[in-house]
């Protein structure tokens, strides 16, 4: 009859539903796992490279599923994690039905160590699905894929981790930064230094607060009028200041760099001496800085 729903078929998937779920209800957790397009690389590929995966493609409305995935359930929890059964709804995931190149579901793949291979499509009877999986587990061995998924639970612990103490001079001088106190932020870098001269992140501190206490004093309009005197030293290095307060720190070394090589004597010192101040504050290991030492010492000799 059209139409007609065939009630032992409902009730044998029904039983067999029953009997997964109580296996699942001790066996180890992940050892089946509902699939995604956005999780199918950590849940199938990367996992594919410990244990084999058998995915089982399969939709809602397919009879034959019903009957097929609660057996592969109940053999993913009695292998007890030696392998890992991936489930994908196609009509959730078209782009995984694609790729795997599905014609008709159900339909069952093995992957292993990160390789896909198909293993067979429609319900087969317990006996034969078992040889199947035996199979893939014995070719999984060759390869070398044949860990467990964990049959423990455990709960992620946070490490503990110890709290940095931050410098309170430190502190301060940020605090003094945002409130645009330069002095007593150059105070505290400085008290800094005194205790340890080769305080790194005091340097680059000193470095920065310098810049923008200059910075803030600059008029850029007059700035651009004057610098265009490229011999105007000071207004160079103004506009150097400029260009790194705008996140331009190549072009700010570069305005330097072509200032140092028409000067001489006391203009060149001061020049050279801004520089290595602005490479103090951009850093060492940035690439403007590493670029522009090469050019001042092309400049120098």
């Amino acid at each position: 009859m059209r139409g007609a729903i065939d009630l032992g078929a409902l009730a044998q998937a029904r039983k067999a539903q029953s009997v997964a779920t109580d296996a699942l209800a001790n066996a180890p957790a992940g050892v089946v796992v509902d699939v995604s397009e956005q999780d199918f690389q950590q849940k199938v590929i990367d996992i594919s490279k410990t244990v084999p995966v058998i995915v089982d493609l399969w939709a809602e409305w397919c009879g034959p599923c019903k009957q097929l995935s609660p057996l592969l359930e109940k053999l993913a929890a009695e292998y007890k994690g030696r392998f890992v059964l991936a489930k994908i709804d196609v009509d959730a995931n078209p782009r995984l039905s694609q790729m795997f190149q599905v014609q008709s579901i159900p339909a069952v793949f093995a992957v292993i160590g990160e390789s896909a291979g198909p293993l067979f499509q429609g319900a087969i009877p317990e006996a034969e699905l078992r040889q199947v999986i035996e199979e893939v587990l014995r070719i999984a061995a060759e390869q070398g894929v044949n860990g467990t998924i964990n049959p423990e639970v455990q709960e992620d612990v946070a490490p503990v981790i110890e709290e940095e103490q931050i410098d309170p001079r430190l502190e301060a001088a940020f605090n003094a930064i945002e409130k645009g106190d330069f002095v007593a932020a150059n105070n505290s870098y400085k008290e800094m230094l005194n205790q340890n001269p080769a305080d790194q992140v005091a340097q680059a501190g000193l470095a920065q607060v310098g810049l923008l206490e200059r910075a803030s004093k600059l008029n850029p309009n007059d700035v651009l009028q004057k610098a265009s005197d490229r011999k105007d030293f000071a207004s160079q290095m103004d506009l150097a200041d400029l260009e790194l307060m705008k996140g331009n720190p190549g072009a700010g070394f570069a305005v330097l760099i072509s200032a140092i090589k028409i000067s001489s004597g006391e203009d060149r010192d001061k020049l050279r001496a801004r520089l290595l101040e602005l490479f103090v504050v951009v850093g060492d290991s940035d690439p403007e800085v590493i670029k522009a030492r090469r050019d001042l010492a092309s400049a120098l000799f």
